[in-house]
């Protein structure tokens, strides 16, 4: 299955400033989060975005908020982002049906998320060097579940290439220099 630029929304799951730092290898989640990012700014995929529990866990880091469009943060205290109707509704609109994810923790919010879009008929692609969780013993058992249950699991770098397709054109030169 390729994944399609016109059918793929991006979805970035609460990378709040009171959570983030306790992050394993936050500094390259975070770094490899950007990239990702600036890439699907570059070829035209909107983004969602989740805050879980903005009140205790802080907004999403300053990094990442800009780089996410026009999307307002969709408060939820779900661990599902599928739970909160706001979130369906709204990737309900966007008529997408890939979810390209990134976010944490892996463990929690990210694979019950994943789970649940599978349950409703979506796609979710997980962007493997783009989640974490606090310990890293969480986030492998987590990718192995999302991987056994259907999720397509791969890259920052290996989607972005892919919703390119072709290189020769300014996206790809972009997103070239976005991944050295």
């Amino acid at each position: 299955m390729r994944i399609q630029k016109k059918e793929s929304a991006g979805l970035v799951i609460d990378i709040q400033e009171r959570l983030f730092p306790h992050m394993v290898y936050s500094e390259l989640l975070l770094a490899n989060t950007v990239k990702l990012l600036k890439g699907l700014k570059v070829l035209g995929v909107p983004v969602l975005l989740t805050e879980q529990y903005p009140e205790g866990l802080g907004h999403t880091l300053e990094e990442i908020r800009p780089l996410c469009g026009s999307a307002e943060p969709l408060t939820k205290m779900a661990f599902s982002c599928c739970d909160e109707p706001a979130f369906l509704s709204a990737l309900e609109h966007s008529a997408r049906r890939t979810v390209i994810i990134c976010g944490i923790e892996a463990h929690v919010c990210v694979l019950q998320t994943v789970i649940d879009l599978l349950e409703n008929g979506y796609v979710p692609v997980v962007a493997a060097d783009c989640i974490s969780s606090r310990k890293p013993g969480d986030r492998e058992i987590a990718v192995q579940r999302m991987l056994t249950e259907g999720a397509i699991i791969t890259t920052m770098e290996s989607i972005l290439f892919e919703l390119a397709r072709i290189s020769g054109t300014d996206p790809f030169r972009a997103i070239s220099r976005l991944v050295k």
